[in-house]
């Protein structure tokens, strides 16, 4: 037996609509975007608040300019990778799980995290919009 206390991470919600989302709503609706992080149309998404409560990993989202969205698994200060966790579906263009040995605590940081990844991103979007999702 440990006495590890499990790690609770506070969920960035605008309120509790991500519980009952309406009908058409996107991809971790309810959930809050950081508008000043965006970068060439694309702006980041936190589900696990990284600013109430600085951590080295957390769940996010990348929303495109279309409003579309995929979901991030994210590393901070950590090696680089970029591997495809879920395909694309009807709800979102993916899930991936993001390493990047920058920084994650403040909105700054997180617009230059997300800036860092739009390379991998961009193409994977393009790509979600020229085929039909499952």
């Amino acid at each position: 037996m440990t006495d590890q206390q499990p790690v609770v991470r506070p969920l960035a919600v605008d309120d509790g609509s991500f519980l009952n989302p309406p009908p058409g709503a996107p991809a971790y609706y309810g959930f809050r975007v950081l508008d000043e992080t965006e970068v060439d149309g694309f702006c980041f998404g936190m589900i696990t608040d990284f600013l109430a409560a600085p951590d080295t990993y957390g769940d996010g989202f990348v929303v495109a300019p279309d409003d579309s969205r995929a979901g991030l698994i994210w590393q901070s200060e950590t090696a680089v990778h970029f591997d495809e966790v879920k395909p694309p579906n009807h709800n979102s263009w993916g899930l991936f799980g993001v390493g990047l040995p920058l920084p994650m605590h403040t909105v700054e940081d997180a617009k230059a995290y997300l800036a860092a990844l739009l390379p991998e991103l961009k193409p994977r979007w393009e790509s979600s919009r020229r085929t039909p999702s499952a």
